[in-house]
Order: C-alpha cells, then structure tokens, then sequence
C-alpha cells in the first residue's frame, strides 16, 4: 500500500493524471482510496487493503468537521486553519 500511495511518475506530477496510479491517501482525513480516472479527482474511498486484505486505520473525517466546528469554523465558507490542511491537527 505505501509503495502505491508514494508512487511517483516522470509523466505525471498528479497521481489523478497518471493511469498507473492507483492508491491515493488523504493525510488529512486519514483515508485511502481508490483513484477513478474520470478526468477529476474523484475516489472511492476503502476500509482494506486491496493487495493484503488488511485493515485501514480508521478515518478521521468526522473528527476533523468535529474540530473545526468546535472552534466555530465552517469549512464551507471560512478560511481553514494551515495545521488543518494536513495530519498536523492530529498532533496537536
């Protein structure tokens, strides 16, 4: 999974232009998911591993729109912290 997720292509700076990538990982979210080459940046997320069957660390959307709103910021409109923009809210 992680040599997928880091998989790194000449052609193709963006993995959602690449035909050869697969994986794609939201450090944010904590999620995986499986690119769909639609032309945009579409995925669909998934719970295993395709390749092992193993289980994916749990997903940490709900808890990201959780802080955010505890702190009275609406992700639709306001201006979303930088440390919410990666894991980095995840160590604080």
């Amino acid at each position: 999974m992680t040599s997928q997720v880091n998989r790194h292509c000449d052609l193709h700076p963006d993995p959602f232009g690449c035909p050869d990538a697969l994986v794609v990982f939201s450090q944010r979210f904590q999620e995986y998911g499986l690119i769909i080459h639609d032309g945009g940046t579409a995925t669909s997320g998934i719970l295993f591993c395709p390749w092992c069957g193993a289980r994916l660390p749990e997903s940490q959307r709900d808890r990201w729109f959780d802080e955010l709103e505890a702190r009275g910021i609406d992700p639709s409109q306001d201006d979303i912290p930088a440390k919410y923009l990666d894991a980095g809210w995840l160590r604080s």
